[in-house]
């Protein structure tokens, strides 16, 4: 025989094992699906239901990206996720053709002027800058790679002006002082990667003037790899502030209030995503997590619903003056709104006896989180936009708005949502998974099962190998830049020269059937229904004084 009948043999004895291979796994699969009790489906449709089970897996990526339109994605859309890795790998701010915005839909709008402000008469910093990297696109052919080439980048760092600068504590003997309205919310070392935590930390110093916050994890060595501001937050786990026994420790408190990188402690009371402390499962705690936050390695964590430290306001803002003394750092409070009442306490008690934290972040019930449970993330708390106008009502009503400052958080992920937010109260804004795209998140929410396959919400060493820092430091650096330069558009369209100026006043909010309404309308029912709340309160009080 030839070698042309030797390959025709050879090629009809692979064919015949492997039919017979797949009839052979059919019958194993017939045989085991029909007797198995757990899948009624497997009983009735062997073999088949297991292509169905195969769907049904594949649904989120295929939903994501085939069949959800531009627009549709939840938590972010395609559009709301691409504005961010477009400004984070190319700086690039500018769309094509026309929004994919449903304009029919209620929403707010930005009021702006016909006579805007000029780019040179803008108050900013025009003095500091920023060395970082870019992408510039050549070429995005339909079957060829995407060739892109890499360049320097020296820019303005559009900073406010230094008589724009936000001080937070200003009584304190460390007021901290930032120049950018937009800094990093918190994310804990163990919900995130080293790599991704250390891509955070050094994109932000680049881009400097802002902060970043630790999360309830404790500080890590990675939080301080790059030259950039920390907001130390302390959950109700202790987490870097226990001692053997699980007890606050305020030595271990002043040791790093001493060493100059925390500006600011924020105690975190409840996230918009879970209103209680963290979890982490067991196999994202590995020996250096574990030993950070003083807990034991490959255990799951879970965080008290809250402090043991304090159950009411009073101990509270004692707890906050014990340790803003002790250190000498602004002390701020991390809160969720639950209704339009649920900050009067603490405003009231604030005038009262002139104590009070040095800043509130107020984070919307649409929050992200590393882990959480369906009923708090999906019902729990209200969302930002019905939150910020009643705490900052709140405060004003009692006059002691001036003594503390707003930092709002929840989906504030473009330059336009965080300018609605400061019209409506906040002073800064605080934003954690537009920074985690920047860093290379692709949304496939399993940031609670240590299984990131872009290695930024793991602690496994194999799938953070994906994450190259010294490439995504400058996507968070350049997101950054484009958020704060994108502010100062958005005040010059309005007729401001800083967006610190931003006011109820620039907002509009359009309804349904076209019929619009001022912000400031808006604020007014929402101040009526703070201060009906306050008189009901008072009177439940005075009521029940009487009865005793």
């Amino acid at each position: 025989m030839n070698l042309a009948e030797y390959l025709v043999i050879i090629g009809f004895v692979i064919l015949v094992v492997a039919i017979l291979a797949v009839v052979i796994t059919v019958l194993v699969l017939l045989s085991s699906d029909r007797k198995q009790k757990q899948h009624p489906i497997l009983r009735n449709f062997p073999v088949l239901g297991r292509v169905r089970y195969f769907l049904e897996k594949i649904g989120p990526e295929m939903r994501q990206y085939w069949f959800n339109s531009d627009t549709e994605g939840k938590p972010f859309s395609r559009v709301e996720y691409e504005n961010v890795i477009k400004s984070a790998k190319y700086q690039r701010e500018v769309l094509g053709f026309g929004s994919e915005r449903n304009f029919d839909q209620e929403g707010y709008y930005i009021a702006n002027t016909m006579f805007p402000k000029q780019t040179e008469e803008m108050k900013m910093d025009r003095d500091t800058k920023i060395n970082t990297k870019k992408y510039i696109l050549l070429r995005d052919s339909l079957f060829g790679q995407r060739k892109e080439k890499w360049e320097d980048s020296n820019t303005l760092a559009y900073l406010l002006h230094d008589d724009d600068a936000v001080v937070i504590g200003p009584n304190t003997r460390h007021p901290f002082v930032v120049k950018s309205l937009v800094g990093q919310s918190a994310m804990s070392f163990g919900a995130l990667g080293d790599r991704a935590i250390t891509a955070l930390s050094e994109g932000l110093g680049i881009a400097k003037g802002t902060w970043m916050n630790t999360g309830e994890g404790g500080l890590s060595p990675y939080h301080l790899k790059g030259d950039v501001d920390i907001f130390q937050q302390i959950g109700s786990g202790l987490f870097g502030f226990r001692d053997e026994d699980g007890n606050f420790d305020w030595d271990e408190l002043k040791r790093k209030s001493d060493m100059g990188r925390i500006k600011a402690f924020e105690l975190k009371l409840a996230q918009g995503a879970k209103q209680r402390g963290g979890h982490v499962d067991a196999e994202k705690v590995t020996p250096e997590i574990a030993d950070i936050r003083k807990v034991k390695a490959y255990h799951s964590i879970e965080s008290p619903n809250r402090f043991n430290q304090f159950t009411d306001v009073p101990s509270l803002l004692d707890f906050i003056e014990r340790i803003r003394e002790h250190t000498g750092r602004p002390v701020g409070i991390k809160v969720v709104v639950g209704r339009n009442n649920s900050i009067v306490e603490l405003a009231k008690y604030m005038k009262e006896t002139g104590k009070g934290p040095d800043h509130i972040t107020v984070d919307g019930g649409e929050g992200g989180t590393g882990a959480s449970y369906q009923e708090l993330m999906e019902s729990v708390g209200l969302p930002i936009k019905s939150a910020l106008p009643i705490v900052d009502a709140t405060l004003r009503h009692y006059g002691v708005r001036d003594r503390v400052k707003i930092i709002a958080s929840g989906k504030l992920e473009t330059p336009d949502k965080v300018a609605v937010a400061i019209a409506m109260g906040a002073d800064l804004v605080n934003i954690a998974r537009g920074f985690m795209f920047s860093v290379g998140c692709i949304q496939t929410l399993k940031c609670h099962s240590n299984a990131c396959p872009v290695g930024v919400a793991t602690t496994d060493p194999e799938l953070q190998n994906a994450l190259v820092i010294d490439e995504k430091k400058y996507r968070v650096a350049n997101y950054l830049l484009t958020m704060r330069k994108g502010l100062f558009r958005v005040a010059a369209a309005v007729g401001i020269d800083s967006p610190v100026h931003l006011k109820p006043e620039h907002i509009v909010f359009k309804d349904g059937q076209g019929v619009t309404r001022s912000l400031d309308e808006v604020y007014d029912a929402i101040e009526k229904q703070v201060k009906t709340g306050i008189q009901r309160l008072d009177q439940l009080s005075t009521d029940l004084s009487q009865e005793m």
